[in-house]
């Protein structure tokens, strides 16, 4: 969980002229504004479920765009499936077969979740190991509520958001409520396959 942190004010003293004295406390300076996530290139994530349109944010978040945009390109995705799913958490998908075989990838990527976007409703993140930052590589999962807990902090490296979805977001809520099960090593899977037949770019406008 996240915890606020709170900065200790400089304690002001003022002495008036009738000798009272008050105490004040300087405001706390409020959390940093995310960047404004730009919409550079945009792409629909066909499945059997229906479509979903989304942009990615390749000014603020490069590396994590870029390495997206590669796959894409490869026809990695095609053939994938959801294969975890976390009612009114995330879904999460980009790295299996049908059979819950690993498809083979490229390097890891660094983490820009101190970019400073949030893991709201509806954005995509990179999926990583839990205790290693700097493991993401092809598997991403869209946020179905605001999860705080996933952002970058003081004390958390964070998951790196890196776009959003710009349409089908009933697609998204009717994925995140599919029945789920355990299949050997693997928790949260679809009772029913949801596959990626593909990801192809598309306009952003």
């Amino acid at each position: 969980m996240l915890k606020p942190v709170v900065g200790l004010g400089l304690l002001l003293t003022l002495t008036a002229c009738d000798s009272d004295i008050f105490t004040t406390f300087p405001p706390e300076d409020p959390d940093p504004s995310p960047p404004t996530m730009a919409q550079d290139k945009c792409y629909t994530i066909s499945t059997n479920l229906g479509a979903i349109a989304i942009a990615v944010d390749m000014t603020n978040t490069p590396v994590t765009g870029k390495n997206f945009a590669r796959y894409v390109d490869d026809g990695f995705y095609n053939g994938t499936i959801f294969h975890r799913v976390i009612y009114n958490f995330m879904s999460q998908a980009g790295g299996y077969t049908k059979d819950l075989v690993a498809k083979p990838t490229r390097a890891p990527i660094i983490n820009e979740a101190k970019v400073g976007f949030r893991n709201l409703r509806g954005t995509l993140a990179m999926a990583r190991f839990d205790n290693s930052p700097n493991s993401a590589d092809s598997q991403f999962f869209i946020n179905a509520l605001d999860n705080p807990q996933l952002d970058a902090s003081a004390s958390s490296a964070g998951y790196a958001v890196f776009g959003q979805v710009i349409a089908g977001m009933d697609v998204v809520d009717q994925i995140n409520i599919v029945r789920t099960t355990t299949v050997g090593a693997f928790t949260d899977v679809p009772v029913t396959h949801i596959v990626i037949s593909n990801i192809s770019p598309r306009s952003c406008r």
